[in-house]
Formats: structure tokens, sequence, C-alpha cells
């Protein structure tokens, strides 16, 4: 079983957006964080999150367990729909093909806190630059 906390943040005016995942994998924990695209709102930036963390899976068909404090992610990830970013739900949707089960829940958060201290040192780290 896989194990996979994401979130992203994104510079408001600059339009710069990071992204940082905590995966458990037999129960070994690996943090990772990235920049990512300009994006043009935070909900775009946590779609492209999710997008970057699941290519960094191994390539695998255990059962994934999703935890995100993006409501509209998880909302699109039970429906496999959201009007406004579609396209990279089906992105997601096809990334997610290959495990035999995925499971997706909302996390407030303060229980999200590793993705989101990475997904903000990345931005920070991006923004320096």
């Amino acid at each position: 079983m896989i194990t996979l906390y994401f979130d992203a943040a994104r510079h408001v005016t600059s339009g710069l957006s990071a992204a940082g995942a905590v995966m458990i994998i037999n129960k070994q924990q690996k943090q990772l964080k990235t920049r990512i695209r300009m994006t043009k709102d935070n909900h775009e930036a946590e779609f492209y999150g999710l997008i970057w963390a699941l290519q960094q899976l191994p390539n695998t068909t255990d059962m994934l367990q999703i935890y995100s404090d993006s409501q509209i992610v998880i909302d699109a990830l039970h429906k496999n729909y959201a009007k406004h970013y579609q396209p990279l739900v089906d992105i997601i949707m096809s990334l997610l093909a290959s495990h035999t089960i995925v499971l997706s829940q909302w996390i407030p958060e303060k229980s999200n806190l590793g993705a989101h201290n990475l997904a903000l040192q990345a931005l920070k780290n991006s923004h320096a630059r």
C-alpha cells in the first residue's frame, strides 16, 4: 500500500507554484518538493501538484491512499469531474488507472503540514531565484 499526502502553494502576484508530497511506501517515508508551472489560481496549482506527486510514485498496482486539504481536488477524484479543471482531472484519472484500489480523503490543513511545509519551501526557493 502507498499513502500519499500532497499540497501545493502559489505566490499570488507572480503565479509561481510549487508542490510538496509525503509518500509512505512499505513504512518508508519520502519527502519530495518541486516547483511546478505557473498557474492561474490555487485550485489549478493543487491539481498540478497532484499530477506531479502521482508521477513520482513507483510503477506499481498497489493500493493507493491519497490525502489532501484541497476539497475541490478530493471532490473531483470522487466524482471524476471538475467543471473548470476537467482536462487535469482526466490526466489524474489516467495516472490512477494502474492502481487496483484508490482511496482519497480530505483532511484539514493542520493534518497535512508535512506536504504543506514542503510546498512552501519549494515555493520560497523558486521565488528567491
